[in-house]
């Protein structure tokens, strides 16, 4: 992972409430293995990587109802989920 990702804390949170969010509702986990080409042994190799939270966080900005869904059981504003979204794509 880049150095400044790996220590920002704002992405490691929104991290681990993207994947939390994933494990626990299977639909939304299958689906977004389906988009990402993920499959179950690779995204446990992948957790904690710069290529999953950047998989993770593109899944969630290109769908709204789950971006939604994802800040309404994590306490996460879809503001603040777009704003570290956008740092990781400063021309998307």
């Amino acid at each position: 992972m880049n150095p400044d990702l790996a220590e920002n804390q704002e992405f490691e949170a929104i991290g681990d409430a993207c994947f939390s969010y994933l494990v626990g509702d299977v639909e939304e986990l299958q689906r977004f293995m389906a988009i990402s080409g993920y499959d179950s042994d690779s995204i446990r190799s992948a957790v904690g990587s710069e290529s999953l939270l950047r998989g993770m966080m593109e899944y969630f900005a290109a769908n709204e109802p789950a971006l939604l869904a994802l800040c309404a059981n994590s306490g996460l504003s879809a503001s603040r989920f777009m704003r570290a979204w956008h740092k990781l794509n400063p021309h998307g």
